[in-house]
This record gives C-alpha cells, structure tokens and sequence, in this order.
C-alpha cells in the first residue's frame, strides 16, 4: 500500500520540477497528498481503483501545459497518448519512455527484485508491472530530454508508415525517421549521465540520472527485504538551466 501511494507522490513531485523549472502551473501537492492519505482500504485492487483517477487527472493538468512547449514541427496534439498513438509527438514520448523502460528493467533485475510483481500497476501476463512503477519516477526527466530535443525538430525528421489498426482496418502513423530514432537514442543514453541534485547513497552530493536509477532500485529492495524501515522515493531536476541536448559536442559526448 505504502509503496503505491509513494510512487503516484513521487511522481507528481517529478512533474512539479519540470513545471516550475518551465514557469508553469504546478500540482497542487498538498491537496493531492490529503486525497492519497485519505484512502482507507487494506485492499491493493482497490487501493489501485482509487490512485489511479488521482494519478489521471494530475497527468492530464500536467500534460496540457508540457505539450505547449513542443514546436508546430512535431505538436499535433494537445493530449498525451499512449497505445496506437498517431501523431508524431506521442509517439516520440513512446519511444523515449521504452529506452526509459528497459533501464529500469535493468536495475531491478540488478538489484534482485522481480520486475513482473508490481504495486501501483496491475500484474497481468507479459507485463512488467514493478518496471511500470519504478519509472514512473522518471518520466519527468525524459519529457525534460524531449523538450530539448525538440527545439530543433523539422517536419521532414518525420515519415508516415501505414499501419494495421485491427484485421479490418488500417492506419497511417507518424514517426521519427530511421535516421533521427538513431540520433535520440543516442543522445538519451548520453543524456543519462548529467546530473540530478541528490546525493549518492555512499559519496557525492549529485547523482548520474542512471546512477540515482540504479540507487532506488537498491534501496527500494532493502525496504522489501526489511533492511530498511520506509522507503521514500528520491527525485529531482538536472541542475543545468537548459540541457544543451541539440548542441554540438565532441565524439565522445555519443556512444552506441
């Protein structure tokens, strides 16, 4: 129970840096912590029936105002869209969010927890429900990735693939170009070793955004383990100002 509430919090808090660091209007935290506290249910189903309304309508205040940052180039949209998503700008955030996915898949497994037996998510066949969690904390650092990145979008960086939508009826879907999926990928894995301001659990006063991954994925087991009394999830901002994501940087700056 503890653990679902924190996520949907965590969450919420990670979106509230980005909207403050954008000049936008933030979640009310306060309200949204009472709502959460008020929840009296020893139940996880239904612990989960009453989240995710909350968690819904937080995502919706929040995606309203970060998709206005996005260029004419790649806005198409003024929803945030997962599955069977057509237009290009969401299907963008899909792809950043699966290169988020397997990171967190991966540090898990590295921390010896079971990627399929989540809290706030539902367990259902072939879904990694603890994965779904965990990177909820860090969405808001891929949508500031993608903010960036996208302040130098063109319309030709985009092909339009014709698509099955079910047996009977076909589709056409925008994406990233061959050429620019590459480039993101790598660029997002490069971006993952700018810094966050948290500490380290052991020395240093900022994180790597994949070290602080790899830490939450620890210290949440060591809460599973009974190694620790409580668990509360650390998130937070890259210090820079502005993510120099389109800039042009040496070799080394990218890697495959």
């Amino acid at each position: 129970m503890n653990i679902a509430k924190q996520v949907i919090l965590g969450k919420i808090k990670g979106e509230n840096l980005l909207l403050q660091k954008y000049g936008l209007r933030q979640h009310d935290l306060m309200s949204v912590e009472k709502k959460i506290e008020k929840i009296d249910t020893s139940d996880l189903k239904a612990l989960r029936r009453k989240l995710l309304p909350i968690e819904g309508r937080c995502s919706d205040f929040y995606f309203q105002q970060i998709l206005s940052l996005f260029p004419a180039s790649m806005q198409k949209t003024d929803k945030r869209r997962t599955f069977r998503a057509y237009d290009g700008l969401n299907n963008t955030f899909n792809f950043a969010y699966s290169l988020l996915k397997w990171k967190v898949h991966c540090s898990l497994i590295n921390a010896k927890l079971e990627p399929y037996l989540g809290f706030m998510h539902s367990m259902e066949p072939y879904k990694p429900s603890l994965v779904c969690d965990l990177m909820e904390l860090y969405r808001h650092l891929v949508d500031a990735f993608l903010i960036q990145y996208g302040k130098e979008a063109q319309r030709r960086d985009f092909v339009v693939k014709t698509e099955k939508y079910v047996s009977s009826r076909q589709g056409k879907r925008e994406y990233l170009s061959d050429s620019k999926t590459n480039d993101l990928t790598k660029r997002f894995y490069a971006y993952l070793d700018w810094k966050v301001r948290i500490s380290r659990i052991r020395h240093g006063e900022k994180s790597a955004i994949e070290t602080l991954i790899s830490e939450e994925s620890s210290l949440l087991a060591m809460y599973l383990r009974n190694e620790k009394k409580d668990w509360l999830p650390r998130v937070g901002i890259t210090s820079q100002l502005e993510i120099e994501i389109n800039s042009k940087k040496p070799a080394a700056f990218y890697f495959s």
